[in-house]
């Protein structure tokens, strides 16, 4: 698990600014759709940045997110949790 360090277009995620503090440490994996990123803790729960409208914003699904995700994927514009 670790830290995750973000550059690039800061609109498509190259600044993760907002969420840094949850990226801190125990990332155990990084998934994007080419607009957002969607970062797995090793708590199971995901964090999200980039474009709001292409899963950067997951505030709507925060309640299913917190806890006890295995995966995640990407697709053109949004994302898919297990």
């Amino acid at each position: 698990a670790g830290e995750v360090a973000t550059w690039g277009d800061p609109q498509c995620g190259g600044n993760c600014g907002a969420v840094a503090d949850r990226l801190a440490a125990g990332v155990i994996s990084i998934t994007c759709n080419g607009d957002a990123f969607a970062a797995l803790e090793d708590t199971g729960a995901v964090v999200t940045w980039g474009l709001a409208h292409c899963g950067g914003d997951s505030s709507s699904m925060a309640d299913r997110l917190t806890a006890g995700v295995t995966s995640i994927t990407g697709s053109g514009a949004a994302f898919a949790a297990l």
